[in-house]
């Protein structure tokens, strides 16, 4: 169907629209809960085929901007939603210059022209921050979806295109942008009580069943091969660790602007603080800030540590020194290059020094690498290595939706994992060697904290897949 007749097809049909959604209202709420909870509140959000509205205004933006090509789907969504602004638009030939946190495009490109021309003419809406929110029917869904229409069960629509998520996942990439995340959604579009809940919140869940569903959900982002220079804080949480503090600093390589160390000290009964006092007096040509801890556990020392630290980039390197210092321009590289949001410690590849892991914590850590993949939908080999790097912009974003998980965490690790995939940061592991403590024992307890890393697995699944 050409532009001008798909425009007077869409014209026509807004006034039964409205209608049509009312009759579908169980499988647009459920759009609406599955963008609402990829599309953090208060963002500047601009969606493409906007219709009449009602998507845009679930996901409660700080800025709405909704963009279409139907004058009349425009006019209803105008008298509905006067707080966000709606203009007539398309998105093969986008006149809208203005960018913008976050980009929906709902269940439209089954009716584009050319769709990598709609993908080339996003750049212009887009920073090197934005995220794409698409949602696609699968094809398997074509003769479900026809034959619905057939018994006026769905709204009738012009000759499709149906897209794999391979072929979607191509045409962004030669656009200049890469998915991030891919999810599957909506086995059951209509509202059957208890069965519903079963087959949408369950059955979705598991590997057979999750590629038959109706929906696609696609998060990507713009590929920025630009280098940045940034300033840079090394946080260092340190207990028991006098042994190490000296070589932390004489061990890290320079790298980025300039380079801050702050060591968080943890009520150490090993001199630790005096020692930090000393090479903070011997090295004063270098930038080291020492602050005692206020309360207990790792994740606290690093969240107080991020609070003080002046750098753009934050990182995390863990005091016992078994993920070597020398490897932190590796983390600093990536970021800075824009190869990930998130930069994550690999420990699981090299062969390891005798003592750097025992066994069962080895089977731990394989075991959390795999369930948190599934959950957060990135792939992650070692969910639990101390050392994150990541913008002090994106913790600062971290931070402000804590309360989503809720702050019960005392490594850290996973409050920082799961805050990114919820902020859809892209994750990137970097593989490092792992190496035999110098100094000191370990202060991990593999069972009683096993359990605890458990118990926050499930819950994270919870509030990630139970949506």
């Amino acid at each position: 169907m050409k532009k001008e007749q798909l425009i007077n097809y869409f014209n026509n049909l807004s006034v039964k629209q409205q209608k049509w959604r009312k009759r579908n209202t169980f499988y647009h709420k459920l759009l609406e809960k599955y963008f609402k909870f990829y599309i953090p509140e208060n963002s500047k959000v601009l969606e493409i085929g906007c219709s009449t509205g009602e998507l845009l205004n679930s996901v409660k933006p700080s800025e709405g901007t909704g963009i279409d090509f139907s004058e009349k789907m425009l006019e209803i969504a105008k008298k509905q939603f006067q707080n966000y602004n709606f203009l007539v638009d398309d998105i093969e030939d986008l006149k809208l210059n203005k960018k913008f946190d976050y980009i929906i495009i709902s269940d439209l490109l089954t009716s584009l022209w050319d769709v990598q021309k709609a993908f080339t003419e996003l750049k212009k809406v887009c920073n090197n921050n934005t995220k794409i929110v698409l949602s696609s029917y699968n094809k398997l869904w074509e003769p479900i979806l026809k034959t619905a229409e057939l018994l006026g069960l769905k709204s009738k629509q012009p000759l499709q295109n149906w897209l794999s998520d391979s072929d979607i996942k191509n045409l962004l990439f030669l656009e200049g942008f890469e998915i991030i995340k891919k999810e599957h959604k909506i086995l059951l579009p209509i509202y059957i009580p208890v069965i519903g809940f079963i087959y949408n919140r369950i059955f979705t869940n598991l590997p057979f069943f999750n590629k038959l569903c109706l929906t696609s959900f696609l998060i990507a982002r713009p590929i920025n091969t630009e280098i940045t220079n940034y300033t840079v804080s090394i946080i260092v949480p340190a207990r028991n660790e006098k042994g190490n503090i000296e070589n932390a600093i004489i061990r890290t390589p320079s790298f980025g602007k300039s380079v801050e160390f702050v060591f968080v000290e943890g009520g150490s009964k090993d001199n630790t603080w005096e020692e930090i006092l000393r090479v903070k007096n011997k090295y004063s040509d270098l930038n080291i800030v020492a602050i005692k801890q206020t309360k207990k556990g790792k994740g606290n020392a690093v969240r107080e540590g991020f609070e003080i630290a002046s750098g753009e980039v934050l990182m995390i390197l863990d005091a016992d020194l078994t993920t070597p210092p020398e490897d932190l321009p590796k983390f600093y590289n990536a970021i800075a290059a824009n190869k990930g949001e998130f930069i994550n410690g690999c420990r699981l590849v090299y062969p390891m020094e005798k003592q750097a892991m025992r066994f069962l914590n080895l089977l731990g850590n394989l075991f959390f690498g795999s369930f948190l993949s599934y959950i957060i939908g990135q792939r992650i080999k070692d969910s639990l290595c101390g050392t994150k790097v990541l913008l002090k912009t994106n913790y600062n974003k971290i931070k402000e939706n804590r309360s989503y998980f809720g702050n019960f965490d005392p490594f850290g690790d996973f409050d920082l994992l799961f805050g990114a995939a919820k902020q859809n940061l892209k994750i990137t592991e970097i593989i490092v060697r792992y190496k035999d403590r110098q100094y000191g024992t370990t202060q991990i307890s593999r069972f009683k904290h096993g359990l605890i890393l458990l118990k926050m697995s499930f819950f994270a699944f919870k509030k990630m897949k139970f949506i």
